[in-house]
């Protein structure tokens, strides 16, 4: 009897303690607590019978897992110092279950969609920007709940039961037969009401309805709006302030791509064997375009429009134009001049991956020296390619096509390529770009060019 009395109490006692270290009174875990009470009882209560003359009711205090800081907010990440600011684009809607890293929101800015991932797994309770929104750095974003766990799909719902199938109760009674006899002589119909059936000369046709034409609707003219996002706005006032800004001028050249074509074939199998990486076309023209530009440091400089200074530039970053969903971006290859194929190759392939998962960093994209478009990848021919401010020229690869052409006094079917050059002509001379687009078809016709220095 002495030791019940003595476990009861030691229990009123520990969940008094843990009663009074519980940061909220509500909550979801039960504690047990013991009161000695001779009135009524609680709802959530046991009553422990000791002997005839004391009652003990055991209650349950709740007390909550949940702490202050379960509720946090999440607000817009730093921009790189050329980005102000952003247009939000949910992903998700208040009372949806995010798990950790998971993408709530996208934050389009300028040059680049940067997604905003859930720090933790959770609820989101409210969404403080609305969709379309702008935000700059540091903006709160939404608010979310966490849970602590990861969230569980929800398991489909169960088919109900199917109902147990009724055999139908076998009559007592046979079925009439096929050939049963009448016993009741049917009514006959009184002269004074016409007949129900009509002469068979009497029923005309029914017209079947029309068939729809199937070129009604070929000659429908509609159109439908839809609003420029940021990246498509941006990409727009740059290429136009190069118009308003740079003397765009393009000079034009053609390059034989038979000894390159050549070189690719004999040695790309070694070259992926050794660099685990694909040998393209592209690293000739970034290299042989690296190798121009230590030759006419001009095309590598900009004029600084504050200062009316021109700024010559000692390094080589190389920007890559590569077409997205979302729009042009051009990530940078830098000091291309310290590389060789194989590390030039292995850059694009990394920053084209990025590209094509939307994965691109401000800082993948930020300065630039020299563009290359290649719009050969899309069958072009020729064109004439805009710069890409604050930059002085740009390069434009195009389509390969076979063209007959003069060598050697005979007339031989060569695979061809255009190359365009738009250059500043307020700071590069004709001499210069001319000397400079030679440059390049050189080193891609011959690259041994590039290891002779000549």
């Amino acid at each position: 009897m002495l030791s019940r009395t003595r476990c009861v109490s030691r229990a009123f006692s520990r969940s008094l303690a843990a009663f009074q270290k519980g940061n909220c009174p509500l909550g979801r875990h039960s504690l047990p607590g013991v009161s000695l009470c001779q009135g009524p009882s609680y709802p959530d209560s046991r009553k422990i019978v000791i002997d005839s003359s004391s009652i003990f009711s055991v209650r349950c205090f709740r007390t909550t897992a949940m702490c202050k800081d379960d509720v946090i907010t999440v607000s817009t990440p730093a921009f790189a110092e050329s980005v102000t600011e952003g247009d939000v684009r949910w992903e998700k809607a208040v009372g949806d279950t995010v798990a950790e890293d998971e993408v709530v929101c996208e934050i389009e800015t300028d040059k680049t969609s940067v997604q905003v991932p859930s720090p933790a797994h959770g609820v989101i309770e409210a969404l403080l920007v609305p969709d379309g929104g702008k935000v700059e750095g540091g903006t709160p974003l939404f608010t979310l709940r966490k849970t602590g766990a990861a969230p569980t799909k929800a398991k489909p719902a169960e088919a109900p039961p199917a109902a147990p199938k009724v055999e139908p109760a076998v009559s007592a009674v046979p079925p009439p037969s096929a050939a049963s006899i009448p016993t009741q002589i049917p009514p006959v119909p009184s002269p004074s009401q016409p007949p129900a059936s009509k002469p068979v000369s009497a029923v005309k046709p029914t017209a079947a309805p029309p068939l729809a034409d199937p070129g009604a609707g070929r000659g429908l003219r509609s159109e439908h709006r839809e609003k420029m996002n940021r990246m498509r706005q941006r990409i727009a006032q740059r290429l136009k302030e190069a118009q308003n800004t740079c003397a765009m001028l393009t000079t034009f050249n053609e390059i034989d791509m038979s000894n390159i074509q050549e070189m690719r074939a004999r040695h790309k199998d070694a070259f992926l064997k050794k660099h685990n990486l694909k040998l393209g076309f592209m690293s000739a023209f970034v290299k042989a375009s690296a190798f121009a530009l230590q030759e006419q440091p001009v095309v590598n400089a900009v004029i600084d429009d504050a200062t009316k200074e021109i700024v010559y530039r000692d390094y080589i970053d190389i920007s890559v134009a590569v077409a997205t969903p979302q729009g042009l971006v051009v990530p940078v290859i830098r000091n291309v001049e310290t590389m060789n194929y194989a590390d030039i190759e292995r850059t694009i392939s990394e920053l084209g991956e990025k590209a094509r998962k939307n994965e691109l960093a401000i800082e993948d994209m930020d300065g630039g020296t020299f563009t290359i478009s290649n719009g050969g990848v899309f069958g072009s021919l020729f064109g004439t390619p805009i710069i890409n401010p604050p930059q002085s020229a740009i390069l434009g690869m195009h389509a390969i096509f076979d063209r007959p052409v003069a060598v050697g006094g005979k007339v031989e079917v060569r695979p061809m390529m255009f190359v365009a050059l738009t250059y500043d002509h307020r700071l590069i001379d004709g001499r210069e770009a001319v000397t400079f687009l030679r440059k390049i078809k050189a080193a891609v016709e011959d690259p041994r060019v590039l290891l002779l220095d000549i």
